[in-house]
């Protein structure tokens, strides 16, 4: 039962309130989760990296959500998870509205370029 660490449940939680539209507790939540997590939880703050993106997308933060974004992308370079690359695809699409934004343009640079997609065949 320690994979259910408080960090992790955290996480879950930030994720539900995400989906329920509750922005201000989901990032709040989140970022406690981030700052609560150890080393050997690497696949889960991807998740919560792409997550914070997703909130600051629904709240209309395109810049913001770029950064972490970015911050999940670097963490996957280093320790690949399907479900982080995922979630930050679909943060992608929840910025479509600012696609033409010069953060989102170099997000989408980061997303299609050659070492990400290495990164992934070497999965």
């Amino acid at each position: 039962m320690d994979w259910f660490s408080p960090a992790r449940l955290a996480a879950f939680k930030g994720n539900t309130q995400l989906l329920a539209g509750h922005l201000p507790q989901a990032r709040s939540t989140l970022l406690q989760a981030l700052g609560a997590m150890t080393p050997g939880e690497e696949k889960q703050r991807t998740v919560v990296y792409a997550d914070l993106a997703a909130v600051e997308a629904a709240s209309g933060k395109a810049e913001a959500a770029c950064e972490y974004a970015g911050k999940a992308l670097d963490q996957l370079a280093l320790t690949w998870y399907a479900i982080g690359m995922d979630r930050v695809r679909e943060v992608r699409r929840a910025l479509t509205p600012n696609q033409h934004e010069s953060c989102v343009r170099a997000l989408d640079d980061r997303l299609y370029d050659w070492a990400t997609t290495l990164s992934v065949l070497r999965r």
